[in-house]
């Protein structure tokens, strides 16, 4: 059992990570660290927890844990994931690992040298709707892809919101961005070449609220648009010469509605529905991060995955000053 300690009481681990730790088979919540004692050991009576620290340094000092889960501010991933590898802990953080590319070359550096498991937490890489639209690409089963169309909003204007305060790391692209980009780049095996894009930001908060992005990947081509600050949709779409890969609910599985695939033929006369009605992503994700962590055969997200998909993410916004091409 690979025993997990939580950085900070934030509500993605509270809702939706420690339950899928849980609910894993390998892994063991052990315990809970705050910069406040009462919340650390409110959250960990909840759950469960053996143990409540009143410091993250305190935890990652002991010898309870084997693993940190940082859901942290997105500005804040890479000191407490640098600071959790030099003290021997590995590391699933939390989307977006960094803010720039050249953080994450830094952890590739600190990686190599603890040997560390240092993995960003894309759930969706683990989701069985993804492996299945992956299976299908390499199958052929739309021909050859041409062009994906993605989208993912949501409406958010709240000044205290970690999403709305730049110096956190805010922002529509490092928030949710990410996720066209990373499940194009997974189902495909392919990465962008050159991007134009339109960044919009709020006057008031100063963070970008808004992108449309054009991506070339050399044999197909990526569009798709973010926003914090339009009504909720979530779109990926898979076109190729001989039909079309719809999945329905790509991001949210389950809460944004049933997770199913649907595949058409060329003239969309015929059609194959896919449901996938229990993913668990994030209970599958801890279970192969512990899988690798204990130096078993797991397929997880590396940190040279996450400096490709931040590159990209970097390209949008210089892009995004002139609206030209932009090499990645």
């Amino acid at each position: 059992m690979l025993r997990f300690g939580i950085l900070s009481t934030a509500k993605i681990g509270r809702e939706l990570v420690v339950p899928a730790i849980q609910d894993a088979e390998n892994c063991a919540l052990t315990a809970i660290a705050s910069r406040d004692l009462d919340k650390a050991r409110a959250m960990a009576d909840r759950f469960g927890a053996p143990h409540a620290f009143g410091s993250y340094d305190e935890m990652l000092a002991s010898d309870v844990i084997d693993a940190v889960y940082i859901p942290l501010p997105s500005s804040q991933h890479v000191e407490w994931s640098i600071k959790a590898a030099e003290a021997g802990k590995h590391v699933l953080s939390e989307k977006p690992i960094a803010i720039k590319a050249s953080e994450i070359e830094e952890l590739i550096k600190v990686r190599d040298r603890t040997g560390k498991l240092i993995s960003e937490a894309f759930m969706v890489t683990y989701a069985p709707v993804w492996l299945k639209v992956r299976e299908l690409l390499r199958d052929k089963a739309i021909g050859e892809l041409k062009h994906v169309q993605g989208a993912f909003t949501y409406f958010n204007r709240d000044p205290g919101n970690m999403r709305n305060i730049p110096e956190l790391g805010g922002g529509a692209l490092p928030d949710i961005g990410v996720y066209p980009t990373i499940t194009t780049r997974f189902v495909t095996g392919e990465e962008p070449q050159r991007v134009q894009a339109r960044v919009e930001r709020d006057p008031q908060f100063g963070t970008d609220i808004y992108s449309s992005v054009r991506a070339e990947f050399g044999s197909f081509e990526l569009s798709f648009y973010v926003a914090t600050q339009m009504a909720a949709r979530q779109l990926m779409v898979f076109h190729g010469t001989e039909g079309t890969i719809e999945v329905k609910s790509p991001f949210n599985a389950n809460r944004w509605g049933a997770e199913e695939i649907e595949l058409t033929n060329q003239n969309h006369a015929t059609s194959q529905t896919f449901r996938f009605p229990d993913s668990r992503q994030y209970k599958r994700q801890v279970e192969a991060f512990a899988k690798a962590a204990m130096g078993e055969a797991a397929e997880v997200v590396t940190l040279e995955s996450s400096l490709k998909n931040q590159q990209f993410i970097d390209a949008i916004y210089r892009a995004g000053e002139h609206e030209s091409w932009e090499k990645v």
